[in-house]
């Protein structure tokens, strides 16, 4: 079985869980598929990384949900999320490769 990127997961749980509790409109429920996208990223960042790494980006992937927040009074929901995950994504794509 072919394993999905951590970057994918967590910027894919960032936009799903906006989208989930956007369309759901029940906030809880979009918090749950955050958290477990989150939950799974930091896993593989552990593994992939070390525990150092994955705190950090684990901390990065938070901010990265509160951060959304301030900035769609800015410019808006959807791109402030997709830049957060977007961000995110980037940060554990740079994090986690080989050398």
């Amino acid at each position: 079985m072919a394993r999905i990127p951590a970057s994918v997961v967590a910027a894919g749980g960032l936009v799903g869980g906006y989208a989930v509790a956007r369309w759901t409109r029940k906030r809880p429920l979009g918090g749950v598929a955050l958290a477990a996208a989150g939950t799974l990223a930091a896993r593989e960042w552990n593994r992939a990384a070390g525990a150092k790494t994955a705190a950090a980006l684990t901390g990065l992937y938070v901010a990265g949900f509160a951060g959304a927040h301030p900035l769609a009074r800015k410019v808006g929901a959807w791109p402030a999320v997709g830049a957060v995950a977007g961000a995110v994504g980037l940060a554990s794509v740079i994090a986690t490769r080989q050398r």
